[in-house]
């Protein structure tokens, strides 16, 4: 027998089913779109949304923007830190939250910088995160000089950088500045927030032409979060032999996705950060 055989036309019995099941399906819906607007209305987490920064310029490869610098300061020891936003409590979506925001160099400057890459999850992206804010020598850094040098978690220091106008990593040329590879307020955090610092004659000129470096560096250091913005790797600059093949061996390269970044061509661009977790 036919599937529309089934019940006989005078019993309505077909009818019926359609009907429960059409208003089954009609409730469905209703419950799904009630419960897509409560989530687009209701907070995820903080910040997050169209954000404006100053970052290294993403010059080759399939990284869609620059990576944002992370403002340095020099401290009365040599330490070298990063300059983290003032915190401030301020109304979002009828709820009060803290941000981390300031002005710098004519730019605002704000953790939503470094909202991306899932490091908005980070315990040290939380603007009251406890730290001293000081670049701490990575585990495993590139650089054999930074290895004989410093032990993981050691401050580094800026009298380490002196022959900065000279130094050669054996990569591309010489006399390109000095790097290291540090982390960043990820003392006793799961995860740690990757930066590489920079001390090099050209930031110190970015410095002299552009008011934004010269609040952002200090005595030719700079520094960036060191998150890839095109799959989250971690490249380096002047680090990678194989950087040569791609016209990178002076530049910051991502050996994963070949993506290159020049630390010297500072840009400000927009990008839409991701709230992180309340």
């Amino acid at each position: 027998m036919a599937d529309e055989d089934k019940y006989p036309s005078e019993t309505g019995r077909r009818r019926f089913v359609k009907g429960v099941v059409g208003a089954g399906s009609l409730a469905a819906v209703g419950t799904g779109a009630a419960a897509a607007i409560n989530t687009a209305t209701s907070p995820t987490g903080a910040g997050g949304g169209i954000t404006t920064f100053k970052g290294i310029a993403n010059t080759d490869g399939p990284a869609p923007r620059g990576m944002p610098i992370v403002p340095v300061e020099i401290q009365d020891d040599g330490t070298i830190k990063g300059v983290w936003p003032e915190v401030k409590e301020v109304e979002e979506a009828g709820r009060t939250i803290q941000i981390a925001e300031m002005e710098l160099g004519g730019v605002t400057y704000t953790s939503e910088w470094f909202q991306y890459c899932g490091v908005q999850t980070y315990a040290g992206i939380q603007p009251s995160y406890e730290s001293d804010n000081l670049f701490k020598s990575a585990p495993s850094p590139p650089y054999a000089w930074q290895e004989e040098v410093y032990g993981e978690g050691d401050p580094i220091n800026i009298r380490d950088f002196q022959d900065y106008r000279t130094f050669s990593t054996g990569i591309g040329k010489a006399g390109l500045g000095k790097p290291a590879m540090c982390t960043w307020r990820s003392e006793e955090g799961e995860n740690t927030i990757p930066v590489q610092v920079l001390r090099a004659p050209q930031v110190e000129r970015l410095a002299q032409e552009d008011e934004f470096m010269a609040a952002a560096t200090d005595q030719g250091v700079m520094a960036w979060l060191d998150k890839c913005t095109h799959f989250c790797c971690v490249p380096a600059y002047k680090a990678y032999a194989q950087s040569a093949n791609f016209g990178a061996a002076n530049k910051v390269y991502c050996q994963c996705h070949q993506s290159v970044y020049d630390p010297f061509e500072i840009v400000e661009k927009s990008f839409v950060a991701l709230p992180r977790p309340e």
